[in-house]
């Protein structure tokens, strides 16, 4: 049974825009529970912390995210990411971190009729109960506790919910998918993390880890993991995408891939354009794109391991059709066409983020 699923629609479903009944159906059962949005970063970047105008469309111009377009899309949980960039490092990163942390808490108190603060699958519950959008923290990128334990375990007190192992760069303790191996993997203090993570009920996230670092985290996690925003290399090879081997030990291990929409990771012809100094027309990605690595995904893990992970305000660029947070509706539509049903749309939308929300939240302590 979907564990998402309640004897009476959601209040926000309503919100949603979309004229499939299907679609319709499976945002009744479960509302969208995207795994990524970088919002607090942009929001530094453009606006100075600023949460004024975010009630509106476009508030300053360029980002991909507002109160009413997460409502149009059906969204009823976000994974806020508290991100910092690598060339910040030591305590510097540590403070920016917090000072992200505090963005989301601001954001939240600016907005208490639409957005809730959440930590576990019952707040999570709580929160769509009451018609609102339930609000997560993850940390992305292990250079944010310093490689300090007690740091992780502050984030953890602070509400945060899952840590990235690592962003674009190797830390002291974790190979990144972009980056140079240096130590094969996770080193005896990044299994330290990992195993520490557990008994604080954060969601292990392997979005941006090496191959080596992913089965490694495997091995050593007593919880279901999760990649919040990577898609499936075998559709697209790309280093940030997720090999099949792996995503078969993600399946055993009971955790979701959370797929992103970033172009990059969708289509090779994109990477390579990109890449290549954007010479000639950009070749174009869409919706399809998107549900090409989804149904990879289910292919090989089944419906159940499945989840949405759109990267919104953390790239330039989105496919055709998916500009922004209100367009999570054309995802399932594109889905509902393929034969998908209901049931299984609200897996894929929330239920099985929400699943593996509770299996690590109810162990944490």
């Amino acid at each position: 049974m979907n564990p998402a699923a309640s004897s009476s629609p959601h209040p926000a479903a309503r919100l949603a825009v979309t004229g499939d009944p299907t679609v319709r159906s499976a945002l009744e059962k479960a509302l969208v529970f995207d795994g990524h949005n970088d919002l607090a970063w942009e929001s530094r970047v453009e606006a100075a912390y600023a949460t004024d105008g975010l009630g509106e469309v476009a508030p300053h111009g360029r980002f991909h995210t507002d109160v009413p377009r997460l409502r149009r899309g059906g969204v009823g949980a976000q994974f806020w990411s508290v991100f910092v960039p690598t060339s910040l490092a030591g305590a510097d990163a540590v403070e920016a971190t917090l000072e992200q942390i505090d963005f989301v808490h601001r954001l939240v108190a600016a907005y208490p009729d639409d957005l809730a603060l959440a930590r576990t699958g019952d707040d999570v519950r709580a929160v769509w109960a009451d018609g609102k959008v339930a609000s997560l923290l993850g940390a992305e990128g292990g250079h944010s506790i310093d490689d300090s334990l007690a740091v992780l375990r502050v984030l953890s007190r602070l509400g945060v919910a899952y840590m990235t192992l690592t962003h674009n760069d190797n830390t002291a303790w974790a190979d990144s998918a972009t980056d140079e191996p240096v130590h094969g993997g996770l080193t005896d203090l990044g299994r330290d993390v990992v195993r520490e993570m557990n008994r604080l009920g954060m969601l292990v996230d392997l979005s941006h880890v090496a191959t080596t670092t992913m089965h490694d985290a495997l091995d050593v996690t007593a919880a279901p993991v999760i990649f919040s925003h990577s898609s499936c290399r075998a559709v697209t090879d790309h280093p940030r995408n997720v090999p099949d081997d792996v995503l078969l030990r993600l399946r055993d291990n009971g955790g979701v891939l959370m797929v992103a929409f970033v172009p990059s990771f969708l289509s090779e012809s994109w990477a390579r354009w990109r890449h290549g100094g954007e010479v000639g027309p950009e070749p174009r990605v869409t919706v399809q794109d998107v549900v090409d690595h989804i149904e990879h995904a289910r292919e090989v893990m089944g419906v159940e391991h499945v989840g949405l992970g759109g990267d919104y305000d953390g790239f330039v660029r989105f496919p055709v059709g998916l500009e922004d947070v209100s367009t999570y509706p054309r995802v399932l539509e594109a889905l509902a066409t393929r034969g998908w049903s209901a049931d299984d749309m609200a897996a894929l939308a929330g239920g099985n983020a929400l699943r593996v929300l509770d299996a690590v939240t109810s162990g944490g302590r």
